[in-house]
Formats: C-alpha cells, structure tokens, sequence
C-alpha cells in the first residue's frame, strides 16, 4: 500500500495562492493515478482535480478549472496541486488520494474508487 501526507496549506487573502504538495511512500510512485478533493464543514467531498499515472491526461472540476494545476513529480513522489485567484468558497479542508485501479492513461475522478487517502491540509482563504 501507500502512504500519503498532504502539507502546503494555511491562511491566504483572497485573491491569493498557495501550493500543496502530497507525498507519497511505500509503493512504486508510478503505479498510481492520483487525486485532489476537498471538504468545507457541512459539505460532501468534493472531487478537484485528478492526474494519470503517467502525468500526461489531467482533469479539472469546473469550479477550480483555470485557476488550479495538478502535476507531479515522479523523481520526488510528490503530487502537487498549484492553486491562484483563491476565494473564500476554496475554504475546506484538502486531500490527495492515491488508486492503482486504472490504466497509465486514465484519470479517476470518483472520491469511490480511491484506496488511498491523506490526512488532510487546512485551506483558509479570508475575505
């Protein structure tokens, strides 16, 4: 299995940005398409954006398209999610996930079929 430990987040203004990374051990990095959600107090979770296990296909939700970027770094067995023009509705706490039940070039988008999640870092985007 793999371990994954989230770190990046904290309090921006809006209009801000911030960058989180995801961590990943115990497993071959490779074999793993990766995902980012988030979940605000009093909310379901909900799917940002998710990566292939080849870096090449991404995907976006369309709440953060444009505004956020998924990527990862096979070298380093990080996944990182870029995320500029914050607002406060970005307020939630954020997760990467990890999944080996997919091809190279597909992208999971369903928080379901994901077998690996993160701890979790805090976003704060103040007004």
């Amino acid at each position: 299995q793999v371990q994954l430990v989230e770190s990046g987040g904290g309090l921006v203004q809006t209009g801000g940005s911030l960058r989180l990374s995801c961590a990943a051990s115990g497993r071959t990095f490779s074999d793993y398409a990766m995902g980012w959600f988030r979940q605000a107090p009093g909310k379901e979770r909900e799917f940002l954006s998710a990566i292939s296990r080849n870096g090449v296909n991404t995907y976006y939700a369309s709440s953060v398209k444009g505004r956020f970027t998924i990527s990862r770094d096979s070298a380093g067995n990080t996944v990182s999610l870029q995320m500029n023009s914050l607002n406060p509705d970005d307020t939630a706490a954020y997760y990467c996930a990890a999944t080996r039940r997919t091809s190279a070039i597909d992208v999971v988008v369903t928080d379901r079929l994901y077998s690996y999640w993160g701890q979790g870092t805090q976003v704060t985007v103040s007004s």
